[in-house]
């Protein structure tokens, strides 16, 4: 197991939760290919009480149709698509009225029999903000477990969340 990439990733979170605590930043996120992966990530924080608003595990696509993304969404764009990740990113931050909204899907390097779009270790993500939804993609390289996968990808967030928190200021709901 590549530990340096865990350390690396578990660092990068520890920086983005406190300041997410020092900037009074509240963050929600809808997770599929990291399945949660991402918000443990914050909580491993002391005090990300006072910021994480909640999570979602969207896994199957009846959970990310029941958490707000609509279901004509994932049958025209396919559930690994930047349209579903935006969704899921501006669904979960409006749910819980947080400052920023994660939405993440993808596949893990594996094909999906479930979804005919999967492309194993295509992610798509998107982060809400600041009245404003960026969406990106990320191809990842084969990795040895899930667990790197989920950590791979929950990396690929943290340097995007960590370029853009400079610029997110608290929005009242």
């Amino acid at each position: 197991m590549n530990s340096e990439l865990e350390q690396n990733v578990r660092k990068k979170y520890n920086d983005i939760t406190k300041t997410l605590i020092e900037k009074k930043l509240s963050i929600s996120t809808m997770e599929s290919i990291t399945s949660g992966q991402i918000a443990s990530l914050i909580t491993d924080t002391e005090g990300a009480s006072a910021i994480l608003k909640g999570a979602f595990v969207t896994y199957s696509n009846e959970a990310k149709i029941m958490q707000g993304v609509p279901a004509e969404v994932i049958e025209k764009y396919g559930v690994y698509s930047e349209e579903v990740a935006i969704f899921m990113a501006m669904s979960c931050r409006n749910t819980y009225k947080a400052d920023i909204g994660i939405g993440i899907t993808g596949s893990a390097g594996n094909y999906d029999p479930a979804n005919a779009d999967s492309v194993p270790g295509e992610v798509y993500f998107a982060i809400d903000c600041n009245k404003k939804t960026r969406s990106f993609k990320v191809e990842l390289p084969p990795m040895e477990t899930r667990l790197m996968y989920k950590l791979a990808a929950a990396d690929a967030v943290a340097d995007e969340l960590i370029n853009l928190l400079p610029k997110i200021t608290h929005q009242p709901q």
